[in-house]
C-alpha cells in the first residue's frame, strides 16, 4: 500500500470514529427512560414577547419535558430554518422503553414525524399520546450549540414555552397545545430556554 493510500485509509477511519462518536444513535436498554408526561402551565398575566431576528414570539403556556430522543432532523433552507434549525422526535413513557421501540419505524422529513409497525407492541393511540414531533427555537446559541450536539437515544430535559411565531410578509407557525393530536398542526413550537443532554 503506497503512502497515499494509507494515509486516505486512515483519514477514512478517522472519520468514521468521529461519526462514531459525535452522531451515531445511542444504545440503550430495555426499559422507560422518560416516564414522566411533559407539563404544560397556563400562564397568568402578560403574555411573554420575544424576538428572534424578523420573528415576534407569543408565549402560550409554560412548558417542560424530559423525553427520550427517537429522530432528529436539521433544517437549512425551508421558510422557518432560521427560527427552527433543528426538530427533535421525541417519546416518554413506554414510547422511550427500547422493547417497544425496537418494533416502530421511525423517521422525519418535511417537518412531521412518521411512525409505522406492523404489530402494535403498545396501543395506536398511547404510540400518538406518548410521542411528539417538536420544532425547538434556540433562545440563545448556547442553548442552539447544545441541541446540535443531541444523539437519537439521548434523554434530554428542556423548559421554555409553547408560542405562537409570525413575521412580516404573512408568515406564522403556532403550537399545538395538546399531546394527543396528530397529523398536521399536531407539533409542538417551543421557545427553549433551557436544553440538558444526560448521561449517555
Amino acid at each position: 500500500m503506497n503512502a497515499k493510500r494509507l494515509l486516505w485509509l486512515v483519514a477514512a477511519l478517522a472519520a468514521l470514529w468521529l461519526w462514531r462518536h459525535t452522531n451515531a444513535p445511542i444504545e440503550r436498554a430495555d426499559g422507560e427512560l422518560a416516564p414522566e408526561v411533559p407539563q404544560q402551565e397556563a400562564i397568568h398575566g402578560n403574555d411573554p414577547i420575544f424576538r428572534k431576528g424578523d420573528f415576534r414570539i407569543k408565549a402560550l403556556a409554560r412548558f417542560s419535558v424530559t423525553a427520550r430522543v427517537l429522530s432528529r432532523a436539521d433544517y437549512h433552507w425551508d421558510d422557518g430554518a432560521s427560527l427552527v434549525p433543528t426538530d427533535l422526535a421525541l417519546g416518554w413513557g413506554r414510547m422511550s422503553d427500547t422493547a417497544v421501540l425496537d418494533k416502530i419505524d421511525i423517521s422525519q422529513s418535511n417537518r412531521f414525524y412518521f411512525w409505522h409497525t406492523r404489530h402494535y407492541p403498545i396501543p395506536r393511540a398511547e404510540i400518538i399520546d406518548s410521542s411528539a414531533n417538536m420544532h425547538l427555537i434556540p433562545s440563545d446559541k448556547a442553548v442552539e450549540r447544545t441541541i446540535e450536539s443531541t444523539r437519537i437515544g439521548d434523554v434530554v430535559t428542556f423548559d421554555g414555552y409553547l408560542v405562537e411565531a409570525d413575521r412580516p410578509g404573512g408568515f406564522r407557525w403556532r403550537s399545538s397545545m395538546t399531546r394527543s393530536d396528530s397529523g398536521a398542526g399536531a407539533c409542538e413550537l417551543v421557545w427553549v430556554q433551557h436544553f440538558d443532554i444526560g448521561p449517555r
